[in-house]
């Protein structure tokens, strides 16, 4: 199954998203569709051998709508260098032309220049550079101006159409003032000229407000041109509801007047002009503040974004060279001066300094970095020259990895988006329904037919669809945008909503409750062997091992100075141990577990290993042909929040369990410093998942919280995967939450941040459901069958506007967010 994201023209309301969402799912080849109105776009998982996105687009335009290409292709002009004859031009611009990606590749000997066109989706500047290097020649790109990201093109889209909303807003209301006090400024005492008073003058009265109303019509038409097209194919939206309501106003306004020019005077109390005007210019002054809503829920993304530099320093035989960072290759060696931004991530090979992180991993303090250490791209360089090669660059970039992983939660769903989803299907029918039912029934009740067009048009423009559609979207936006300025990245809406169910979390011993970094602090002997033979005979067993205990071991071995014979045989017997022959000997270390497996009995060392597990450390057992020889001790130290994190998620009712391969008195032990009371001791790394799978049974909502590959399984079946995010590659992917702080404090923050996202959430439907449920009864008259008010058509247009610009107002209170426990 692949997964692929578009961007959709032309959706307006929650109507309009399930609308192309339906369609989308009747395309060959789609299993998923999901239709995010907040980000306008589109994600669908299909079959990549019955699936066209030819066929998406059609049937999408089909349906009044409109799925936009990926991204228009690239043009880039670059110089290249070594060209002597039209064979050269001829090897460069074939070379080009095969790239997966490039369209056409024009060479120009006698310039010296070659044009191409590429998807840059498929195809970056850096790689055509490479191609034409690896043939023997050099491309040099010749107008970084042009490289922009696509995002910074649908920011300035949607400005202008936000541009346009308000021009098209004042514009109408220059003719819908003087409309409203034409038409009922008299009502109110307003003098008017005798040349357009109704009594006096009826007809200049009437054709002074069509005039009036003309242009408002026209500026609005493309709720006519879009609402009646999706009505006609049976899709009616928002628009299909402002349409029908300003068009009958119209409509009937308009017969009134020719009656008028006939004679019948009468019927200047039956205009409605300004209804339609008013409501045109209510509603688009509502889109006007709802796009400006929207763009700041996008914010969290712009600013990541932003922080990358757009040159690099690479040095190159001895020479400093500015490029633009998209040129910048894996393996070349980029300098930063103090007050710099990293260009790509890296690992330092000369220099020290102090880097600050915090722009994407929240951590206030900057990190001290010398050779061997990882650098961060996006990150600030402080104190310190620094030479650093380039090991991620483009999409593999942390920072480019972190803003793909916020934008599929932003454009993901939540469980809680269901019902709205299944509501905003029939939405829009049922007014329309209720609509001409209400009008029907007060003509019936002996009602005239402008009582019951008032009726009509009142019920069909207080509707909202767009209230609840967007009610969950924007609160996930401006939610996951939060944590990940917070440095916790949640990948979907539905992680970020299982959050706050939580009721259990499973906590990794090793490198997530403590440091991961043990050291040796007791080296116990039998009768063979002294202390330091016992260490080398250990350490050399454990060489090369990527085991944290195996290399405190191996690294003690080397602080005193022994030398590490070679071992020949090796066996690695997971959970339990090694087997390595040295000297020609058999030799076992490993758990207690293991000694008992091969029926080596501990002998004498029994108690001293009990004392030593009931200290919290773990004993690592040596034995040498069958007998044991001496114990090792090692034991890592509990990371300074770990205490305070698991005091704090107490606190608030959630069951904390720790999970580790350690025997049962080493794990206790560590539980006991940290607070846990519920501790799964001597897991096989297989079994962690079960132990996970056995907590649900017992109707609890799992989190795991972990940080090696032995975790991803675990972190995979829980019902919330949390990964340490200086763990390995495999537990971040497996996991739902990634904490790129490693403070298990950041778990809190998800779960805090859960919870006000949800909150808003409910907040946000409840007011749109309430908003729907008592304005449209309200709008068909109810409150006038007791003697009540009549709803205008004016002030339900006002309503429905507000309705959606208030849940908007109300999502972005999540900017607010603020951890309630913050990281010492």
């Amino acid at each position: 199954m692949m997964k692929e994201t578009w961007e959709v023209e032309g959706m307006t309301c929650a109507s309009c998203a399930q609308t192309v969402e339906k369609t989308a799912q009747k395309v060959p080849g789609i299993q998923v569709a999901n239709v995010n109105l907040a980000t306008e776009k589109i994600t669908v998982e299909y079959d990549k051998d019955s699936f066209k996105v030819e066929n998406l687009q059609k049937m999408v335009e089909d349906a009044g709508y409109k799925v936009l290409p990926k991204q228009e292709n690239s043009i880039q002009t670059f110089s290249i260098e070594g060209m002597t004859c039209a064979s050269c031009a001829q090897t460069v611009e074939k070379t080009t032309q095969g790239l997966q990606g490039m369209n056409t590749a024009s060479v120009n000997l006698a310039t010296e220049k070659m044009t191409v066109s590429y998807d840059p989706l498929s195809l970056a500047p850096f790689d055509i550079v490479e191609a034409v290097k690896n043939s023997g020649y050099e491309a040099i790109l010749e107008t970084d101006d042009q490289i922009q990201s696509a995002n910074k093109e649908k920011a300035a889209k949607k400005e202008e159409a936000a541009k346009k909303l308000w021009r098209n807003f004042w514009v109408s209301s220059l003719f819908t003032l003087p409309l409203l006090i034409i038409s009922m400024g008299h009502m109110v005492g307003m003098p008017l000229p005798d040349s357009v008073t109704p009594h006096m003058n009826p007809l200049n009265f009437a054709l002074l407000q069509l005039a009036l109303t003309v242009p408002v019509m026209w500026l609005g038409r493309n709720y006519f041109l879009k609402g009646f097209k999706t009505l006609f194919k049976g899709h009616p939206n928002m628009n299909s509801l402002i349409g029908l309501g300003t068009t009958a106003a119209f409509v009937y306004s308009l017969v009134a007047t020719v009656s008028i020019a006939n004679g019948n005077t009468e019927m200047t109390t039956n205009l409605y002009f300004e209804t339609s005007a008013v409501i045109l210019t209510l509603h688009t002054l509502g889109k006007y503040l709802e796009e400006r809503s929207k763009g700041r829920m996008s914010e969290a993304i712009q600013k990541l974004m932003n922080l990358a530099p757009k040159m690099a320093r690479v040095v190159r035989n001895d020479e400093e060279r500015e490029i633009p960072v998209e040129q910048v290759a894996s393996g070349d060696v980029l300098r930063v001066r103090p007050g710099e931004k990293l260009p790509v991530d890296g690992v330092v090979i000369s220099g020290h300094t102090a880097i600050d992180e915090s722009m994407l991993t929240g951590e206030s303090i900057p990190v001290e970095k010398t050779t061997g250490k990882n650098v961060i791209g996006a990150s600030l360089n402080k104190n310190g020259t620094i030479d650093y090669r380039a090991t991620r660059v483009g999409k593999d970039t942390t920072l480019s990895q972190i803003i793909q992983l916020v934008e599929e939660a932003q454009g993901s769903k939540a469980p809680i988006a269901k019902l709205a989803d299944i509501i905003t299907g029939y939405f829009v029918p049922i007014v329309m329904v209720l609509a001409v039912l209400a009008g029907g029934v007060w003509l019936l009740a002996g009602e005239t037919g402008v009582f019951a067009l008032t009726i009509t048009i009142s019920v069909l423009v207080i509707a909202c669809p767009c209230a609840l559609g967007l009610a969950t979207p924007t609160a996930i936006m401006v939610g996951t945008g939060k944590g990940a300025e917070q440095g916790v990245l949640i990948k979907s809406g539905e992680a970020l909503e299982t959050a706050h169910a939580i009721d259990t979390i499973v906590f990794d011993k090793t490198g997530t409750l403590t440091e991961g970094k043990p050291v040796v602090t007791d080296i116990v002997t039998a009768d063979s062997y002294s202390r330091n033979a016992l260490l080398q005979f250990a350490a050399a067993a454990e060489k090369g091992s990527e085991h944290p205990l195996g290399e405190a071991i191996v690294l003690k071995a080397k602080e005193e100075g022994l030398h590490l014979p070679k071992a020949t045989g090796f066996e690695a017997i997971p959970g339990h141990g090694i087997k390595v022959i040295l000297e020609g000997k058999d030799f076992y270390f490993g758990n207690r577990k293991l000694m008992v497996d091969k029926g080596i009995g501990l002998a004498d060392l029994e108690v001293t290993s009990d004392q030593l597990a009931d200290e919290g450390k773990t004993p690592m057992y040596l034995a040498v042909d069958g007998k044991i020889e001496g114990i090792i001790a090692v034991a890592d130290t509990l990371k300074k929040n770990s205490r305070l994190a698991i005091k704090e998620l107490q606190s608030r009712g959630i069951e904390v369990v720790m999970i580790t391969g350690d025997n049962k008195r080493t794990a206790e032990a560590i539980a006991r410093q940290a607070g846990i009371k519920r501790v799964l001791s001597e897991v096989l790394p297989e079994d962690k998942a079960n132990e996970v799978v056995h907590l649900q049974s017992e109707n609890k909502k799992v989190a795991m919280v972990g940080d090696g590959i032995n975790d991803a399984p675990a972190l995979a079946q829980a019902d919330i995967g949390l990964a340490i995010g200086s763990g390995t590659d495999v537990a971040v992917e497996s996991a739902d939450i990634v904490l790129m702080r490693s403070d298990i404090i950041e778990v809190i923050t998800a779960i805090d941040l859960s919870h006000a996202t949800m909150r808003n959430i409910k907040q946000n439907l409840f007011w749109a459901f309430a908003y729907n449920v008592v304005g449209i009864p309200v709008a068909m008259g109810v409150l006038h069958v007791f003697g009540g008010p009549l709803l205008s058509p004016m002030f339900a247009a006002a309503a429905m506007s507000f309705s959606s610009v208030s849940v908007l107002l109300n999502a972005l209170r999540l900017k607010n967010f603020a951890p309630t426990v913050e990281i010492k």
